[in-house]
Order: structure tokens, then C-alpha cells, then sequence
């Protein structure tokens, strides 16, 4: 393998482990980063898409005890059926509007300057979505200030589902219409999964960790169908360079989820709203200043 091209799947490789469950946009900053190293070919975008299972593993190995609990409990475990079962009726409409939309979306959006107006888009929603949970708060913490409680001043109540197992199928299905805006390079899956399940009434910590466990069955199956695709055309190279990527993804993606895991005990996603709002306008300047030469 050419050391310049290894090195190129190792920075990808640790950009796909540091972006995938931030919501930030992993396919996004692969895209831009891909355009800026010149690493944007057809191969290139299979190689994005299965080094995404490097960082899956990740997830699988952090949190091997719940899936262990649940394969084993399906037979007994009322509440691990339903886990289940949840995880895959949230998956089945981004499975059924990606394969429908596969070609026009590889054709048309798989670029900088589509994914940088996607960026600044789910800046804008994170933002409105954070204002609205503070505002909730805010007036929560009045209400209940008023030991008198003569003052009636909100509607707002606090989150609906407080662990994964409160999880409805329906949330289950409205969670996964929201992991469909993922299918736009820059709107970001794990954003999109996190923000939704929000707004629906589910608990941060627990819409994150929904997010991890919905991005098993759709990155494993994404990789599997790449593979399926293109593998009788990839030359022993390109599988070292999968391989490059994978462990890249595998150790970036294993430190990025349990940070994010601590940061979501005591932040909100306004940081990351304003990271994607900023990155994307950088994008958009530099592609119009001529700074890069991202085609059309």
C-alpha cells in the first residue's frame, strides 16, 4: 500500500470514530475531509461507509453487557422482546427510504457544499430544540418555586421516557421517521435519532443511548450491502486500507463514546449546534472563495 494513501485512511478512519455518535455528522466531515485529502472516489465512498463498522464495534464492546442481557433474554424477557423490537421498527424506515433513494442521494448530496448547508440546517434545529428544553425548565423551576402554587404558569412537564425500557413502539417508530433525515449527508444519524427522541418526550441520556443501539443493525447492514456491492472489483490494497480505517474507527470511536456518555450527564448540544453552524459556513466560504476546488 502507498504510505501517502494509508495515511489518508488512517486520518479518515479516526474522523469516522470521533464524528459517529456526536451529532456532528460523520458522513458529513468524511465527505469534506475525503474532498480536502482528495480521497473522494467511488471506492472512497464504500471505504466511508465500511470503516462506519469499526466504530460500531465500539458501541458493541461499550455496552456488550445490555446486549448480552437482551439476546439472551428474548425467550424468557418480556422486556427484552421489546427492546428488540423496538430497535428494529426504528430502523425500518431509514432501511426503506435508503434503498429507495440510494442513487439520487450518492449522486446529488455526496459533496461539500450540500453537506455544509445540511451542517448549518441542523445547527439551527439542535438550537431551537435546546431554547425550547430550557424554556420548559425555566418555567418548571418557577412553577415549582411557588410554594403557594396559586399561579398556574406552564403546560411544560418533564421527560416521558426515563430508561430504554419505557420506550414505546410507537416513540420506537416516530424515533426512526426522525433517523430518516440522516439520509442527507451533513443532517448527521445520531443527531437526528438523539434531537427527535427529545422532542418526543425521551430523556438525553436515554436518547443517546437509543442512538448507540439503533446504529448497530443500520451501519452493520449499510456495510454488509457496500461489501455485497463492490467487493469482487476491490483489490487486496483496498482491503488494507479497510482495515487501516477499521482500527482507526474502532479506538476513536470507543473513546468518543464514553466522553460523550459523561458530557451528556451535564451539558446540553448547544456546543455542537454552534460547532456545525461555524464548520458548515467555513465550507461554504472556502468552496466560493476558490480556496478548494470541490467541482460543482
Amino acid at each position: 500500500m502507498d504510505w501517502i494513501v494509508t495515511c489518508k485512511a488512517l486520518i479518515l478512519g479516526i474522523v469516522e470514530g470521533l464524528t459517529e455518535f456526536l451529532p456532528v455528522s460523520s458522513t458529513g466531515h468524511l465527505i469534506v475531509a475525503g474532498s480536502v485529502l482528495g480521497f473522494d472516489g467511488e471506492y472512497e465512498k464504500t471505504f466511508d461507509v465500511v470503516i462506519q463498522f469499526g466504530a460500531i464495534l465500539a458501541v458493541c464492546w461499550e455496552f456488550r453487557r445490555k446486549i448480552g442481557g437482551v439476546v439472551a433474554g428474548l425467550p424468557s424477557r418480556p422486556n427484552a422482546r421489546r427492546f428488540a423490537l423496538n430497535v428494529i421498527v426504528a430502523t425500518i424506515p431509514a432501511v426503506v427510504l435508503g434503498l429507495m433513494f440510494e442513487k439520487a442521494i450518492k449522486s446529488v448530496l455526496f459533496s461539500p457544499v450540500p453537506v455544509a448547508c445540511a451542517l448549518v440546517f441542523g445547527g439551527l434545529v439542535i438550537l431551537w430544540v435546546e431554547g425550547r428544553m430550557r424554556a420548559a425548565g425555566g418555567v418548571m423551576s418557577n412553577a415549582a418555586g411557588n410554594a403557594a402554587g396559586t399561579v398556574a404558569v406552564s403546560t411544560a412537564r418533564p421527560a416521558r421516557v426515563n430508561s430504554l425500557d419505557e420506550i414505546t413502539l410507537l416513540d420506537a417508530f416516530k424515533i426512526g421517521c426522525a433517523q430518516c433525515c440522516a439520509l442527507i449527508p451533513g443532517m448527521s444519524r445520531s443527531g437526528a435519532t438523539i434531537i427527535g427522541a427529545m422532542l418526543f418526550g425521551v430523556e438525553r441520556r436515554v436518547a443517546t443511548e437509543f442512538s448507540f443501539f439503533l446504529a448497530i443493525p443500520v451501519i452493520f447492514g449499510a456495510t454488509l450491502y457496500e461489501l455485497h456491492k463492490t467487493w469482487q472489483t476491490l483489490s487486496m490494497d483496498w482491503f488494507g486500507l479497510f482495515g487501516v480505517g477499521f482500527i482507526a474507527a474502532f479506538v476513536s470511536a470507543f473513546a468518543c463514546v464514553r466522553w460523550l456518555l459523561r458530557y451528556v450527564a451535564s451539558h446540553d448540544f448547544t456546543a455542537f449546534a454552534w460547532y456545525r453552524i461555524v464548520f458548515g459556513l467555513v465550507i461554504l466560504l472556502v468552496g466560493y472563495s476558490g480556496g478548494l476546488d470541490w467541482g460543482d
